[in-house]
């Protein structure tokens, strides 16, 4: 199974403008780069699991979630909140409760990260950010850490008081009127995360600090007095409208965009097969409803091989043929946003679409494309894909269904846990 295109699997080159596939035909290495583009800066998660600002149109290649690395590719987004590590700043509102700032090492590795402590007063103990303004989804996390106290809640506290609440040290979500999420980051930081679905309201990204007896219940309401010593570590405040969390976009003084990240253009003429081949992918795809879609093509959708990650459980392959689709066949159960692992088969009147290791169609029928020339992360700059690529391939001859079953198959039951994050709450 010789990859005349081999994009990741652990292998990653990366410079400004530019992430590098292979081709390893003959054991000889070939160049064949994506262009990469973002006009901003980002952060991502290194090596070391450590978040790290990269400048514009540097490829982010992310290891949050594996040591092997993925490509991070994001939409763009803006964090609302103007000082998301300055917490003593006047923006911030503090309810009996101080901030000390620079006690700890923070998710960055810099002693950057501040100390919330609650007051010995009976009242709830919170920090809450200025308002912000949301014409249709509100998503908003910390990144906190139990130094004493180890149970916190987010609450959006200006428009409809949804909420979620956390317990640090077993990084479990407590309880929560809305969707909520929480994640590790390593050396006892987690990212709570709270999702709100908001039309035309002005809102407040909160965060209170709860005694070690809370079990569930509107945190507002929580009256209790602390010991005046014990605390939570706090650091990278993000609001960001929409129904999902992107990577952090640090800010000092004003809102932050970050723009969109793109790659394409991968191969030529040479690289690519009009006759057969296989596309496979290792992918994940952010939380949204929107075609997100992984190409071989001649420059346009006319004449194409598709990947559409369409919803949170669907994926759906099609082939064009001079701006015809001639076959469409549909993948469904799957979770989208865990890795999964995908390989279209295509061949004149002999198609089959494989995921985690099973056939999920096959045709008989339908012409295939000519004049494929490029990989891209889009479908003729349309579309593009938003997500983690740990590997993408290509083969230039049609596999065998033992060899597409192996190429899609999990190695062991861990892997398969791991990787469609079937262990996440």
């Amino acid at each position: 199974m010789t990859q005349k295109l081999k994009f990741g699997n652990g292998t990653w080159a990366t410079k400004k403008g530019s992430t590098l596939a292979y081709n390893d035909e003959n054991d000889r290495y070939k160049p064949l780069p994506f262009t990469t583009t973002r006009d901003s800066i980002a952060t991502r998660v290194n090596k070391e699991g450590l978040i790290e600002v990269v400048g514009n149109d540097v490829p982010r290649i992310d290891y949050t979630d594996s040591e092997d690395g993925a490509l991070l590719l994001e939409p763009s987004a803006t964090n609302l909140v103007t000082y998301s590590e300055d917490f003593s700043n006047g923006y911030w509102i503090k309810t009996e409760a101080t901030v000390t700032l620079n006690t700890t090492t923070s998710p960055d590795g810099s002693l950057n990260a501040s100390k919330l402590t609650p007051s010995t007063i009976n009242s709830n103990h919170k920090i809450a950010s200025g308002n912000v303004s949301i014409v249709s989804s509100l998503t908003s996390y910390w990144f906190v850490k139990s130094n004493g106290y180890s149970k916190v809640s987010l609450r959006e506290d200006a428009a409809v008081g949804k909420y979620a609440s956390f317990d640090l040290s077993q990084g479990i979500v407590l309880d929560s009127s809305t969707s909520s999420k929480i994640e590790d980051y390593g050396n006892g930081w987690f990212r709570i995360e709270l999702n709100d679905d908001l039309t035309n309201v002005t809102a407040r990204n909160s965060l209170y600090v709860l005694p070690d007896s809370y079990i569930s219940g509107s945190p507002n309401l929580v009256n209790w007095s602390a010991d005046g010593t014990s605390s939570i570590f706090i650091w990278g405040a993000q609001s960001e409208e929409g129904s999902y969390a992107t990577s952090y976009i640090p800010t000092n003084g004003s809102t932050v965009t970050r723009q969109a990240d793109t790659a394409s253009g991968a191969g030529n003429d040479v690289v690519f097969n009009d006759s057969e081949g296989v596309l496979f992918a290792e992918v994940s795809r952010i939380a949204d409803s929107t075609y997100k879609r992984i190409t071989i093509s001649s420059g346009s959708y006319h004449n194409s091989i598709v990947l559409d990650f369409h919803n949170s459980n669907s994926l759906i392959s099609r082939v064009y043929v001079s701006g015809s689709q001639v076959t469409e066949m549909t993948a469904t159960g799957l979770n989208i946003e865990g890795i999964n692992k995908i390989a279209f088969k295509y061949k004149h009147n002999d198609f089959s679409l494989w995921a985690n290791g099973i056939e999920v169609g096959a045709s008989s029928s339908g012409a295939i494309p000519t004049g494929l020339t490029g990989a891209s992360f889009d479908l003729g700059g349309d579309q593009p894909f938003y997500g983690k690529t740990k590997e993408l391939g290509y083969y230039d001859t049609a596999l065998t269904d033992a060899e597409l079953e192996y190429m899609t198959s999990y190695r062991s039951l861990n892997e398969l846990v791991t990787e469609l994050n079937l262990n996440k709450l």
